[in-house]
């Protein structure tokens, strides 16, 4: 496939780009590249690339910046992926979008599922709703959604909750860790690979959630991430209710990847696998 990679050097885009290179014909196109708020540019490289597949692993991810600034967050969110979707149009092309669980209010009491009616209550998680539907607008449209993402491609920043909490612990300081707030860790590694694998496999164009499999309070996971690591770490467990910030979180916003395993045909590692292989592989 002549893949063009939007986002590249970013956590997940690093990753994608690793599992990626070595099978298909892929085009980088980190943000000094393609800058993807100028349609325009995205229609001139798109045109010239004229790529087969279109990922689209950029994004504006401040979710608590996006209150004060969500011309920014819609910006690079929703209407880029409306501009990225028009050039899939142009060139009949796939394009694969990443979205978020922040679309959803967090009101569950069990893994959602794609057919559950997302409900988004911050700026940013409505900038991601709207490009979820900006880029059905391309012929074959895949909107996967990701979330807690650890781990990093090649060369890529290894961000995010699960590296502060697994980087405190190391260090011996007090984590801060939701005792309430339910997710689903994903390595970004396990993310791309179920990505590549959706794509060669022809899968059926439609939302996925791409997840590790499994979910547990932040507690859960920074324990096992301690036992992991053969220390005992010291916890400040805190509620979301306690904790203001300006942006509302998802308090139980775990995603089932039933339908993505489906498509795979196999299962997806848990989540607890994913973060024995992060611990191992970050080990230093």
């Amino acid at each position: 496939m002549r893949i063009a990679l939007v986002g590249s050097r970013g956590q997940l885009g690093s990753a994608v780009l690793h599992a990626c290179r070595d099978r298909h014909d892929v085009t980088p196109l980190p943000r000094e590249v393609l800058d993807i708020a100028s349609a325009a540019a995205v229609t001139d490289v798109m045109s010239r690339l004229r790529p087969e597949v279109i990922i689209n692993c950029a994004g504006y991810n401040a979710v608590d910046a996006a209150e004060t600034h969500p011309v920014d967050a819609l910006q690079a969110n929703a209407f880029a992926v409306r501009a990225l979707a028009r050039a899939a149009c142009d060139l009949d092309a796939t394009l694969v979008h990443f979205s978020s669980d922040f679309v959803f209010d967090g009101r569950a009491t069990a893994p959602v599922d794609e057919q559950v009616a997302p409900n988004p209550r911050s700026a940013y998680a409505a900038s991601k709703l709207l490009g979820e539907w900006f880029a059905a607008d391309a012929p074959r449209a895949f909107v996967l959604r990701v979330e807690s993402l650890f781990g990093a491609g090649p060369g890529g920043p290894d961000k995010g909750s699960l590296a502060a909490i697994v980087s405190g612990i190391r260090a011996g300081a007090l984590v801060k860790v939701f005792g309430d707030r339910t997710v689903s860790p994903t390595h970004v590694g396990d993310a791309a690979d179920a990505t590549l694998a959706l794509l060669e496999r022809r899968a059926e164009p439609g939302v996925y959630h791409v997840v590790n499999s499994g979910f547990a309070t932040w507690q859960a996971v920074g324990q096992e991430a301690a036992r992991l690591l053969c220390v005992e770490a010291r916890f400040d467990v805190v509620s979301v209710h306690d904790v203001r910030l300006p942006a509302a979180r998802p308090q139980f916003c775990a995603l089932s990847n039933a339908r993505l395993t489906a498509a795979l045909g196999h299962p997806v590692a848990t989540w607890q696998d994913a973060l024995a292989r992060y611990v191992a592989a970050t080990r230093g």
